[in-house]
């Protein structure tokens, strides 16, 4: 399941969703409420939760996660690190009773998309970083990741990964090149184009492709953008919405073109050089998934810690080799590039992992959905795309 998906229902998600959309005072937790007592310094521990896939891993033992031991190696701090967030919505409602009812959600560091990081800061469920303790993300933090409209000053946020929500097509069965978002509307892809599914994930890039500035986008925009796509639903020019498995229509074939994720087109390219990705003449959207600290965690200086130890440029590029994302930590291109395997090296050059000048000038994050937007605009999207 993506990484970046919504729950494909209200169903499950549902309850999470109203929470936060309805602005549940209870649910509020007011900044003097949100650190416990910190036992890092007599107990050199920490609770990492993060996503399947999402790290790297020791080629002969999956086991060992280099990056990791190197940090427990230099500190002395162990980390028990859990691939158990599969999907955003759900794992709100996993930890979300502990959060707004003032406990421990046993766990010192999270790792969620930053549509979802904009809820907990809003209900105040994560704490502020010291960043004067993190003198790594305070250098070495990718300039066009540092202000979200969600997070002023990325106090409560670290990027973990970034990406590119683009446009991914088979050039060699397409017989052409895509150019733009438009593009996707042309006659000789009718019934061979793919959307995603999540509302968060699908409408940044369709606002782009009708020229509208996703930083400051309207409910108009967003209408517009609907009657568009529903429109394209009822002519069948849209094949279906997807989630990942967007990549097994490309890799065979039955997909020409579609919306995509930047880091799973370098997986695919692998394999067929023939897949291609583009960041759109309009624009395409830079999103990241967050590093944060749970109210309460036990363990917030060991934390703060970690978070410093991946913007270290040598262990960024060491990460970004395995991971193959938009690497938040640009120091680390220099890294890969002075690598003497030149497999490693040729990452440096790749800018789907670290965007050129060009390609940063079309990128831009999207405006969040806000609270009070989102049960209206969700219910309307699924009735599009038929959860």
């Amino acid at each position: 399941m993506s990484r970046r998906s919504l729950l494909r229902a209200l169903g499950a998600g549902a309850a999470g969703a109203a929470l936060a959309g309805c602005g549940v005072p209870a649910a509020f937790v007011e900044p003097g409420e949100r650190a416990g007592h910190d036992s890092s310094a007599a107990d050199r521990t920490l609770h990492f939760a993060n996503w399947p896939l999402y790290i790297d891993t020791d080629d002969d033992d999956e086991s060992k996660r280099p990056t990791l031991d190197a940090f427990t190696e230099r500190t002395g701090i162990s980390v028990t690190y859990t691939e158990e967030i599969n999907d955003n919505d759900e794992f709100f409602g996993k930890i979300s009773p502990a959060l707004m009812n003032r406990r421990q959600t046993g766990r010192d560091l999270i790792v969620i998309s930053d549509w979802m990081a904009a809820r907990f800061v809003r209900l105040g469920w994560v704490q502020e970083m010291d960043r004067a303790k993190q003198p790594n993300v305070a250098k070495h933090l990718d300039p066009q990741l540092r202000t979200p409209a969600f997070d002023e000053g990325r106090r409560h946020s670290v990027p973990w990964q970034s990406g590119i929500t683009g446009i991914a097509y088979n050039r060699r069965k397409l017989g052409r090149e895509i150019r733009s978002t438009g593009e996707l509307w042309a006659d000789d892809l009718r019934g061979r184009v793919t959307l995603l599914s999540g509302l968060d994930e699908s409408f940044a890039l369709l606002m782009q492709g009708d020229g509208v500035d996703i930083t400051r986008w309207t409910a108009d925009d967003f209408h517009t953008m609907c009657e568009q796509v529903e429109k394209r639903v009822r002519s069948k020019h849209i094949r279906r919405f997807t989630g990942n498995d967007y990549i097994k229509d490309l890799a065979t074939g039955d997909v020409l073109a579609c919306q995509a994720y930047s880091g799973d087109v370098i997986q695919l390219q692998a394999d067929n050089p023939d897949i291609a990705f583009v960041v759109p003449e309009e624009g395409a959207e830079l999103w990241a998934e967050s590093l944060m600290i749970p109210n309460l965690a036990r363990h917030k200086r060991n934390a703060e810690r970690l978070v410093d130890h991946y913007y270290d440029p040598e262990v960024a590029a060491e990460l970004a080799a395995w991971v193959n994302y938009v690497c938040p930590v640009p120091a680390a291109r220099d890294v890969l590039a002075s690598s003497k395997d030149e497999e490693t090296a040729a990452l440096a050059e790749d800018p789907l992992i670290f965007p050129d000048d060009t390609m940063r000038e079309r990128l831009a994050i999207a405006r969040d959905i806000t609270s009070e937007e989102r049960m209206g605009f969700a219910k309307k999207w699924n009735s599009i795309v038929g959860l």
